[in-house]
C-alpha cells in the first residue's frame, strides 16, 4: 500500500460550471499532489458568467460534515473560500481553534469576478473578528484588501496597499499576499507581506481575457504546497508559477470568463489559442 498523500480540508461553496469555488479547489489541489477534503458551505446558482443565487448550509450541517471527517482523518492545511453566512462562519471559527497547529489558509471571496456579492458587511466583520487571528495567509486581490483592512475605504486617488496590508495583519494573520489583477499595469504583481513588512514581490504578465476561479486556484495551490512541507514564502512562489501556468493555458467553456486548466501538465499539447 502507498502512503496516502496530504489531505487539505476546504470549506467553500459549489460551482455548477467547475470554474471557481469547491470544484476549482478539489482539482487543483488534486493536482498538485493532494487528496482534498470538503465540506460544503453553500450551493450556487452561477455559470461562467457571475453568480446568479447563493444557498447558505444550515450550520449545524457545516459542523457536522467538518467533525465527522477530522474524527477520521489527519488534516495537513485548511483552506476556507465563500462561507455563506455570519452562523457559518463562526461555527468554522470554533472548529479551526481546535487544530491552532494546522495552517489556515483564507481566500476571502467578497464578489463575484463580475461583481455579485457574496458577503455582506456582518459577514466582513465576523472574519475579521473570528477567523483572520487564526489565519496563516490571507490572500486578497486589491479590492479585498481595502474591504478587509478598513470599515469604510480611504479617500485617495492611490490606495496605500501596504499600509492596508499592514492593518490586516493587525488582525492577527501571520501573512497578507496582495494580488494585483485588479490593479493597474502591464504586469500583475503580488506582494508577500509579513509582520516585519515585505517578504517577497512577484512579477508575472498579464495575461488578456478575464478568468473564472483565478483566485481559487492561488489559494488552493498554496494550500498544497504548505501540506507538501514548503514554508509560506517558497509554498506562494510555487503556487504563482503553478497558478500563470493554469491561466496560460486556459480555455472558454461557456460565454463567460475563461477557465484556468489546473490539469495543463497533464496535456499532450499546450492550449493557449483562447486569448
Amino acid at each position: 500500500m502507498m502512503p496516502a498523500p496530504p489531505a487539505v480540508l476546504v470549506f467553500a461553496a459549489t460551482d455548477p460550471s467547475g470554474g471557481a469555488g469547491l470544484q476549482a479547489d478539489l482539482l487543483t489541489l488534486s493536482s498538485m499532489g493532494c487528496h482534498p477534503l470538503s465540506v460544503v458551505t453553500g450551493i450556487t446558482v452561477q455559470d461562467t458568467t457571475g453568480v446568479e443565487d447563493i444557498l447558505a448550509m444550515d450550520a449545524e450541517w457545516v459542523v457536522d460534515q467538518a467533525r465527522c471527517i477530522l474524527e477520521d482523518v489527519p488534516v495537513a492545511v485548511f483552506k476556507l473560500g465563500v462561507l455563506g453566512s455570519v452562523e457559518i462562519i463562526a461555527a468554522i471559527a470554533e472548529i479551526v481553534a481546535d487544530y491552532p497547529e494546522v495552517p489556515l489558509i483564507l481566500d476571502p471571496v467578497l464578489t463575484s469576478g463580475r461583481g455579485d456579492e457574496l458577503a455582506n458587511e456582518e459577514m466582513l466583520e465576523a472574519l475579521r473578528d473570528l477567523i483572520l487571528p487564526q489565519t496563516s495567509l490571507v490572500t486578497p486581490n486589491v479590492l479585498e484588501l481595502m474591504r478587509l483592512a478598513y470599515d469604510e475605504a480611504p479617500e485617495e486617488e492611490r490606495p496605500d496597499y501596504a499600509r492596508a496590508a499592514m492593518e490586516v495583519l493587525e488582525s492577527g494573520c501571520e501573512f497578507v499576499l496582495v494580488t494585483g489583477t485588479h490593479a493597474p499595469g502591464v504586469q500583475v504583481v503580488n506582494t508577500l507581506y509579513g509582520r516585519e513588512g515585505v517578504i517577497r514581490s512577484d512579477r508575472w504578465d498579464r495575461l488578456p481575457g478575464s478568468y473564472h476561479g483565478s483566485g481559487c486556484t492561488l489559494s488552493s495551490a498554496i494550500a498544497a504546497s504548505l501540506a507538501q512541507g514548503l514554508p509560506i514564502p517558497e509554498a506562494v512562489a510555487e503556487a504563482q508559477d503553478y497558478t500563470w501556468q493554469t491561466l496560460k493555458e486556459g480555455y472558454r467553456l461557456g460565454m463567460g470568463q475563461i477557465i484556468p486548466d489546473r490539469l495543463f501538465w497533464a496535456r499532450e499539447e499546450p492550449r493557449n489559442d483562447v486569448h
